[in-house]
């Protein structure tokens, strides 16, 4: 099936707004050292948002729902939570009976992937003695941090959530794949998103597997359902990945967008609403 006429106006949309320093070296430096000088604020929304150990986490929902979503927003762990990941997460809240949590969590170049793992790992034990339904979702690099952070929790004995589900994860940040279509994906580009990566691995390895998730031990992970854009950049990465889960016997399921771009089941399009039956299918069974 073609995609859908709203979808092609979205991407022409993005592609006429995709970042310079997505594609261009000299772009990239300019913006790491200015995001690098940023005086940190607290996020501004209409909807509200508690603090959890210093670190300022946006709630969506009823804690006494059926289900808890603990949602990692994307951003090339460089930009900050936005209005699009919020609308998201209250969907999430009203349609899937869910008390949604998105944290601010610290963000490259100011700082690294190590700050983060720490910060989410207290978020999630909280979340633990919840005894609801606990899914992990993430968009971007969000998606690629819980894959990551699923990885992670295994070192430290903690319990894998009941579900993980992501839109587009970022996977390999070493972006060891060459060559990348930077045409194909309106969003995203290699040459920003390698220098981007170095900043959030800090002094880790960028094949490191807390921030690439394609390198570390994927065994016994919790069921799984990833979407992504065949015209995305992370598209063939992300079928690597997959393809790991299957050997390692673990329980995935792959919905690929036909010609379709980089976390679309975010975007307000017809595919979108097919991507939230199947997530709906995936938490609800």
């Amino acid at each position: 099936m073609s995609k859908s006429n709203i979808a092609k106006i979205e991407e022409a949309i993005l592609k006429f707004t995709k970042p310079d320093y997505m594609v261009m070296q000299k772009k990239v430096d300019e913006f790491l050292e200015k995001k690098s000088q940023t005086t940190e604020k607290p996020v501004k929304s209409i909807f509200k948002s508690i603090d959890f150990n210093g670190m300022q986490v946006f709630t969506f929902g009823d804690k006494k729902s059926k289900n808890t979503i603990l949602f990692m927003h994307g951003g090339a762990y460089v930009n900050e939570i936005n209005y699009q990941h919020f609308l998201y997460c209250y969907l999430l809240s009203k349609k899937l009976d869910a008390y949604v949590l998105a944290p601010v969590y610290p963000l490259a170049p100011l700082h690294d992937v190590n700050e983060s793992i720490e910060k989410i790992t207290e978020l999630y034990k909280s979340l633990i003695d919840l005894n609801t339904n606990l899914i992990l979702m993430g968009d971007s690099a969000g998606g690629g941090f819980i894959l990551s952070f699923s990885q992670y929790i295994k070192t430290i004995n903690l319990t894998q959530p009941d579900h993980i589900i992501t839109f587009s994860p970022w996977v390999d940040i070493s972006m060891s794949n060459s060559p990348y279509n930077d045409e194909n994906d309106p969003i995203l580009g290699e040459i920003g998103l390698r220098e981007i990566g170095k900043s959030w691995a800090g002094n880790l390895d960028t094949k490191d597997y807390k921030v690439s998730p394609l390198f570390g031990n994927v065994a016994n992970q919790a069921p799984t359902l990833i979407f992504a854009g065949d015209n995305e950049i992370f598209y063939k990465d992300i079928k690597l990945y997959v393809e790991k889960l299957e050997e390692n016997d673990v329980n995935v399921k792959f919905i690929t967008g036909k010609g379709l771009f980089h976390i679309y089941p975010l975007f307000p399009i017809p595919e979108a609403k097919k991507a939230f039956k199947e997530i709906k299918k995936e938490i609800m069974a």
